[in-house]
């Protein structure tokens, strides 16, 4: 089957057919590294995470281009707040960024460049602009001249005539209210870099145009970001690319929001809730299965409750592959290919939703195998439940997440160590059939947070649902 994607250009799903056969190119609007980042943030990585993975399973060769944009208005009014130099604000968030993205499992970029190493594309495509009649000059700054490109809002589906561009106090010069700001006049002790209409910085759209075309050239095929974006961010993207020669993104992706009380999570709001944070609380890879498995056109409502039931559904997908794993004494390789199920669906819209509803299918036909002592029924499934887990990023005997099936790696050794000693003291009893003292041994763990789980090869421990 053909991978089909919505295309929020087209309002439909869309037949995915490459540029190139055999490859793709996916460009995705990275962080604005102002702050660290809240869950809403790394989401959109997920869910382009989970996208590049199903095109390399499907046999593409993956092209994926992730920007930072380390100079905007923020980063330089957070700079005047604090006392600190502008790059150093941005590189450390930067780093908190890459630390989420790690953290939850995101595959590096193919590229992932930074928009101040790039001011002299965004001169050219200027100057290109310019000559063309779609951008001009005006007391330093550089604006683009929306009248002049006649498709200007296609993408959102918006009428020029109604249309308000949101605009900063310092854009002089604007020969209409709607035109909007790709250079920025030089300001005093705000960085600039030298161009032939004066010292300034770049706006925010430019940069995204200027290094879409450098690392995937005039045309490639997919451009993703969060809904949020299509306006004014895409639309002013577009604006430039296609004024300046190229044919830019023949599909347009968008992931939703996740809210917190119907709200979009923001810093702006005050209402984000920071990864750094998250991760202390939660696995890494409980919170992965939070954030990646609703359709990425969903909004996602944050919730403590939320989390306790993608905690207690990914537990019981881990405690199958352990279970299976103990049996066959090694592990388990995973199916080179995945369930036709789970394959349809993902096809369809990267419909993960419905994945991940065969991969809970496979599970408990593992179990039942598990039950009936069908040691190779029960290794074929786990085959299969771990090649999808591996589409997902959900792997839980993937390398990336060896040891992490614990709220604190550094004090696993020790846990362990003190919990195994309370073990055997439950096995002394079990042994001299003092009942009564083994039971209330598991129910005190079992009051901790532990789930103790007799197995032929001994009783073993994990972390139970909260």
């Amino acid at each position: 089957m053909t991978i089909r994607l919505y295309d929020t250009g087209a309002r439909q799903i869309r037949d995915f057919t490459p540029l190139v056969p055999g490859c793709v190119s996916i460009y995705l609007c990275g962080a604005t590294v102002q702050a660290v980042p809240h869950i809403g943030h790394i989401r959109s990585g997920l869910n382009f995470d989970i996208m590049r993975r199903w095109f390399a399973h499907r046999g593409y060769e993956v092209t994926f281009v992730r920007n930072v944009t380390d100079i905007d208005d923020k980063i330089i009014n957070k700079s005047a707040e604090q006392g600190r130099p502008w790059w150093a604000i941005g590189y450390e968030n930067e780093r908190a960024f890459n630390d989420g993205y790690a953290a939850l499992g995101c595959l590096p970029p193919t590229y992932e460049p930074r928009a101040t190493g790039h001011v002299p594309e965004m001169i050219e495509m200027m100057r290109v602009l310019i000559e063309r009649g779609h951008a001009y000059a005006a007391e330093g700054n550089v604006y683009f001249d929306v009248a002049s490109f006649p498709d200007y809002l296609a993408l959102s589906n918006q009428e020029l005539a109604d249309m308000r561009q949101p605009a900063a106090e310092d854009e002089t010069g604007k020969r209409d209210t709607r035109d909007f700001a790709m250079w920025k006049a030089a300001k005093p002790g705000e960085p600039s870099w030298e161009t032939p209409w004066g010292r300034g910085r770049p706006g925010w759209h430019l940069e995204c145009s200027a290094m879409a075309h450098k690392y995937l050239g005039s045309v490639f095929d997919i451009h993703g970001g969060g809904i949020d974006l299509v306006f004014p961010h895409h639309e002013n993207e577009i604006a430039q690319a296609k004024g300046y020669g190229d044919e830019f993104a023949r599909y347009w992706v968008h992931n939703s929001w996740v809210t917190k009380s119907g709200e979009k999570m923001s810093k702006s709001l005050g209402n984000s809730v920071r990864i750094s944070e998250m991760v202390k609380r939660w696995r890494p890879i409980v919170l992965r299965y939070y954030l990646g498995t609703p359709h990425y056109r969903s909004t996602i409502e944050y919730s403590e409750a939320a989390l306790r039931e993608a905690e207690s559904a990914f537990a019981r997908i881990e405690g199958f592959v352990q279970r299976v794993t103990e049996k066959a004494g090694e592990a388990v390789r995973p199916a080179d290919e995945v369930p036709p199920s789970f394959a349809e669906a993902m096809d369809d819209d990267l419909g993960v939703p419905q994945a991940l509803a065969v991969v809970h299918t496979t599970v408990r036909q593992g179990n039942s195998a598990l039950a009936a002592d069908d040691k190779e029924e029960a290794i074929a499934r786990l085959a299969e439940v771990r090649a999808m887990l591996g589409v997902l990023g959900l792997d839980p005997l993937d390398p990336h997440w060896s040891g992490e099936n614990d709220r604190g790696e550094d004090l696993h050794g020790v846990v362990d160590t003190l919990v195994r000693l309370v073990l055997q003291q439950r096995e002394s009893a079990r042994a001299r059939k003092d009942w009564a003292t083994a039971d209330a041994i598991r129910d005190q763990l079992g009051q901790s947070g532990l789930v103790i789980e007799d197995s032929p090869q001994g009783p073993r421990w994990t972390l139970g649902p909260r």
